[in-house]
């Protein structure tokens, strides 16, 4: 038994910083003198909300798929951890393809993968552990909204 929670307490461990790779890479591109040019939609937050938003949402994107594996004795949960892979990947390639390089037209054809991605990944979570499913609706109701200020950013700004 003692053997069986210091694996759980592992996993979780690891799928907390495997959500949290995408900030990690993205830290790389951070908004600069060019983002800050823009001209930004009225629903444009302040930059300092990003960290804290974003921290929350690696955090429980990361408790969901530790909720998803722990079912692995009982559903196959293979396909479910990879399209939580597939997501991620798009998760960080926004951030190089809008700050990287500055292209947020790209980022947007991104980020509309990304939300399909989102939304396919909740609902094999919500098969395998309904909390799973759950915890990540507030990550695709941000993105929901990043889709929204990433379009208006695009149009706004185009030349």
């Amino acid at each position: 038994m003692k053997q069986n929670k210091k694996r759980s307490i592992g996993a979780l461990a690891l799928l907390l910083v495997i959500s949290f790779i995408p900030a990690i890479l993205g830290s790389m591109f951070r908004p600069d003198a060019w983002y800050e040019g823009l001209i930004k939609p009225s629903l444009n937050p302040p930059n300092w909300i990003f960290g804290p938003v974003w921290t929350f949402l690696y955090t429980i994107m990361g408790i969901s798929a530790w909720l998803v594996w722990l079912q692995r004795h009982n559903v196959r949960v293979q396909f479910a951890l990879v399209l939580f892979g597939i997501q991620l990947l798009f998760n960080g390639l926004w951030t190089f393809l809008f700050f990287g390089l500055r292209n947020p037209g790209l980022a947007f054809v991104d980020i509309l993968i990304l939300w399909c991605a989102i939304a396919c990944t909740l609902i094999v979570f919500r098969q395998k552990s309904r909390t799973a499913g759950l915890l990540l609706i507030p990550y695709l109701s941000w993105v929901s909204f990043a889709v929204y200020l990433n379009f208006e950013l695009w149009r706004l700004n185009m030349v």
